[in-house]
């Protein structure tokens, strides 16, 4: 189970499961980086 993503700006984004860990990179990518949307599928490629 993937539960950590290093953000490129350098944040650690982590969650207690998957469904956890893509809501708070999802939650992250809106308050810092709107431009960029990124499916659950994107999101866990990137993930560890």
């Amino acid at each position: 189970m993937k539960t950590r993503l290093n953000c490129p700006c350098g944040a650690l984004i982590t969650g207690v499961d998957e469904d956890h860990l893509v809501t708070q990179t999802q939650a992250h990518l809106r308050e810092n980086h709107p431009d960029h949307d990124y499916t659950r599928d994107e999101i866990l490629f990137i993930a560890y």
